[in-house]
């Protein structure tokens, strides 16, 4: 039976695995879990839990990025034998299903660190003159019109 009362080392547990890169969905499913609801009722309760579940949040998406490298870098269903109507192979294709299921779990990643740390893996936006320079902003200054007394 799935933990309702608060306890410290399910809370520790459970910001363990999200800091892992674990969902709290998929954390909250573990037979030692407490199911979401109480997970957040749990957050909203105690502040210690709130702290280093917040922390954990931010080191999960250090671990995403993480991941992201080990899914870009791993080739190993890219490719699939093409065989012929005798069964011998005549070459290989692309796996374009794997591929596109890596691609799906690339930009997953990715948004979710986006959003999880911004200022860290967000999209940057750099202000600079046609050259790659710093842009420099001149400002004028409109003279003001009193009317007449």
């Amino acid at each position: 039976m799935p933990p309702t009362k608060y306890s410290q080392k399910v809370a520790d547990l459970i910001c363990e695995r999200l800091a892992e890169g674990r969902s709290l969905r998929s954390i909250c499913r573990d037979t030692d879990m407490p199911d979401r609801a109480t997970a957040f009722r749990w957050l909203a309760r105690h502040e210690e839990f709130a702290t280093l579940y917040a922390h954990a949040r931010d080191a999960q998406a250090d671990a995403l990025v993480d991941e992201m490298l080990d899914i870009a870098d791993d080739g190993s269903n890219d490719w699939m034998e093409q065989r012929g109507r005798d069964g011998e192979v005549t070459g290989w294709k692309e796996n374009g299903e794997s591929l596109k299921r890596s691609a799906l779990r690339l930009s997953t990643r990715q948004w979710i660190a986006e959003k999880l740390k911004p200022k860290k893996y967000g999209n940057k936006v750099a202000l600079t003159d046609a050259d790659g320079g710093p842009l420099t902003v001149n400002v004028i200054q409109r003279a003001t019109h009193r009317p007449a007394e």
